[in-house]
């Protein structure tokens, strides 16, 4: 079965909060464009007789009393974040700053068309709003608590304002996998580099060519990095270093990955050569693509790549010290699993995951994202970078660090989560640690003391123009919820 109706969503069970998830939807919010949804939450919520905050850096705190049957119960926050990963095809003509997100229904899955969807956080803020608009629910005091930023720095979690939480239960509602609690989450730090160089004029004999990896998958990543899709920065990297060994050419402009947090899908640079070298530079295009093809075959079986005649290119080009340099250290530069944790099968340790590279009039920036269970971990995997980088004379910052949340599976939280999960769902919900940043590590840590849990229905490649939502499993995230705030 397809929907295609405009707003497929308003069909959907439970309206509640499926009616909320569509205004998410219509209201663009690209990460620090998130003023708009905010705004209109502020005003909704002043219709219902909601007391509001706003904090010093744009958090959004709401506030409902308990209901007459539970008076004296204690305070639940319900957090999310306001913002999403603009993300589209290529193909997509979609501004995610003005445009609201079309979505289409298939096969028992929400998706949109050719863009994220935004489910990730929007379901979970969609969820605290339906408990927020609620007439009928019966909940103790809630504070449902917006952040800003999350997509990008976490930054509305890390300056959260102290002591305007008087809950010390956290449902945290950004989870992707239905039957799963998590009750811990990576920390991590962004790796930035940039360099200026010097630039030459081209060589007026040359053509202009454009090479382009796409095709690929991306994903998250935290939640993806470990499954071997591809990163079209790490293909592009390899591809240029192999044509510099064998050809003769001129690198103008890099174009790789739009976010830290997502693996590249694709990648271009801006090439100019003699006519001399065109076909041995095809030729060794062609050759590293069935390579690639064959490492990938089962992941990611849709890479391209190409080379396309440019009308006109930059009229200025490294010089080739310069590009050598550059080349060799884009090769060199980490991406990937570092290491498995010892304590939790199958879970990421340590990753990175190099999001973005651009090189425009000789200006280089790069930017990768490291992120580990154990700070100590994140801090050596950045460490490792920076140093990667320096040697090649690009000045390094590490921004945006957050901590790891660490697990603790002895809090009376989660004993009730997992009681209350076995009653409703009718089986045992798995206790995991994600390797992503969730905001309680960092909530927790303003907030000692708070117990903290989090879970969410099925979301499936967030990130990514591929992400979708399971209509089923919102249900039972909803039930879930609801079965939750009437009996902590």
């Amino acid at each position: 079965m397809q929907a295609t109706d405009a707003k497929p969503m308003l069909q959907l069970q439970p309206r509640a909060i499926w009616q909320q998830f569509q205004t998410l939807c219509d209201t663009p919010r690209p990460s620090y464009h998130e003023a708009n949804i905010r705004q209109q939450l502020i005003d909704w919520a002043h219709t219902l007789n909601l007391e509001t905050y706003l904090d010093h850096c744009g958090n959004l705190l709401i506030k409902k009393p308990a209901t007459a049957s539970m008076q004296g119960r204690a305070t639940i926050v319900l957090q999310g974040h306001l913002d999403m990963v603009p993300q589209k095809t290529a193909q997509s003509k979609h501004d995610f700053v003005t445009d609201p997100i079309q979505t289409i229904i298939k096969d028992g899955w929400v998706s949109a068309i050719g863009t994220t969807l935004g489910a990730d956080n929007g379901i979970g803020v969609a969820a605290a709003l339906a408990v927020l608009a609620s007439t009928d629910l019966e909940h103790g005091p809630i504070e449902a608590l917006f952040t800003i930023e999350e997509e990008t720095s976490l930054r509305g979690a890390s300056e959260l304002e102290s002591g305007i939480l008087a809950g010390k239960i956290l449902l945290n509602l950004d989870s992707e996998d239905r039957g799963d609690v998590y009750i811990g989450c990576a920390g991590g730090v962004d790796i930035n580099g940039e360099k200026q160089y010097l630039c030459t004029s081209v060589n007026s004999a040359h053509s202009y060519y454009q090479l382009r990896v796409s095709g690929l998958r991306g994903g998250h990543s935290g939640l993806d990095i470990h499954k071997g899709i591809a990163s079209a920065n790490v293909i592009l990297a390899r591809l240029l270093y192999q044509l510099n060994q064998q050809s003769s050419f001129s690198l103008s402009l890099l174009d790789g990955g739009t976010l830290r947090n997502a693996i590249a899908r694709e990648a271009i640079a801006n090439l100019s050569f003699a006519s001399s070298e065109k076909a041995n530079i095809e030729h060794c295009i062609q050759f590293f693509l069935a390579q690639f093809k064959e490492e990938l075959r089962g992941v990611d079986d849709f890479l391209e790549i190409s080379l396309v005649a440019l009308d006109t290119a930059d009229n200025k080009v490294l010089n080739n010290t310069d590009q050598s340099d550059l080349i060799n250290l884009l090769n060199a530069l980490p991406h990937g699993v570092e290491s498995i944790s010892r304590d939790l099968p199958g879970v990421t340790h340590t990753s990175i995951n190099f999001g973005v590279v651009t090189l425009k009039q000789g200006l280089l920036q790069i930017c990768l994202l490291a992120r580990s269970l154990q700070d100590t971990k994140t801090a050596a995997m950045a460490d490792k970078t920076a140093a990667c980088l320096a040697l090649a004379g690009v000045h390094v910052k590490l921004e945006n660090d957050y901590p790891g949340w660490l697990p603790d599976p002895n809090t009376g939280l989660l004993k009730q989560f997992l009681d209350i999960h076995r009653a409703e769902m009718g089986f045992d919900a798995k206790v995991k640690v994600i390797h992503a940043g969730l905001e309680c590590g960092i909530i927790g840590a303003k907030y000692p003391g708070m117990e903290m849990v989090s879970f969410g229905p099925n979301i499936r490649g967030a990130h990514s123009p591929d992400e979708r939502l399971e209509i089923s499993s919102v249900a039972d995230f909803w039930a879930l919820l609801v079965k939750l705030l009437a009996r902590l």
